[in-house]
């Protein structure tokens, strides 16, 4: 029987690699995000269901959810970002509102409305989180507070659906060089972005952290990997990070 796989934030980066590597693994899988053009080019390529989602928005996630029907097996809330990397002194609450927005109700809302197709399919749910989501650093306030606040979110809803055969889990990634998360991060300064990454030769790629989505979704449906945290070995922490730079 085919398994249906629903992934946000779909467009770009994590999202794309795993829509992308769930269709490898057999997954029938519905892409959904904002990026209408650039679902539809992944969807060529993957042969994925593409779905114009913002998960901010109730009407486009009910329109997700109408798309998925009464069964599904995984969904994996990849869609959030960062945005800013100012001192709590100087941050702006529009972007801290912006950031708990995607990350925590975007994910609160896909899961409400996907919930009842997960319990009937003996679904598995994803939260991508991060290593900011359990340690916090400069500059990271309202980054670290949304994912401390998604990792809070999955951890309660595994309590709360125990007993129901729902499986619950969150990823959280270390450093992940992607097109486009540290360039949105620092609203589009292509040097503070790079900066991010001097010196470290292996960081993370998307395709990594797609493949740790999948190796947890594929476990026997009595296996519950809770939390699985990934990193480049160059990054032994969040603050400690090899890096090798000209003389």
């Amino acid at each position: 029987m085919t398994r249906t796989a629903v992934v946000t934030g779909a467009s770009s980066g994590i999202g794309a690699a795993t829509v992308a590597r769930l269709r490898a693994e057999g997954f029938d899988v519905i892409a959904g995000a904002r990026r209408r053009d650039r679902l539809d080019a992944l969807a060529e390529q993957t042969g994925a269901r593409p779905v114009t989602l913002d998960v901010t928005d109730e009407a486009s996630v009910a329109a997700l959810a109408s798309e998925v029907g009464d069964q599904l097996a995984v969904l994996v809330n990849n869609a959030g970002g960062a945005f800013g990397a100012d001192p709590v002194a100087g941050a702006s609450p529009a972007e801290w509102e912006a950031m708990y927005a995607v990350n925590v109700l975007g994910a609160l809302r896909v899961t409400q409305a996907l919930l009842p197709a997960l319990v009937a399919g003996a679904g598995h749910v994803v939260f991508m989180g991060s290593t900011a989501g359990r340690v916090v650093y400069e500059g990271g306030g309202g980054y670290t507070a949304a994912k401390h606040a998604e990792a809070a979110l999955a951890e309660t809803l595994r309590l709360e659906l125990c007993g129901q055969p729902v499986r619950v889990s969150e990823i959280a990634p270390g450093m992940v060089r992607t097109d486009e998360f540290a360039l949105v991060r620092f609203r589009g300064d292509a040097a503070a972005a790079a900066k991010v990454y001097e010196g470290v030769a292996e960081p993370l790629t998307a395709e990594d952290v797609a493949d740790c989505v999948a190796w947890t979704v594929t476990r026997p449906p009595h296996v519950d990997v809770d939390l699985l945290v990934v990193r480049p070995v160059a990054q032994a922490a969040q603050h400690k990070v090899h890096r090798v730079l000209p003389t």
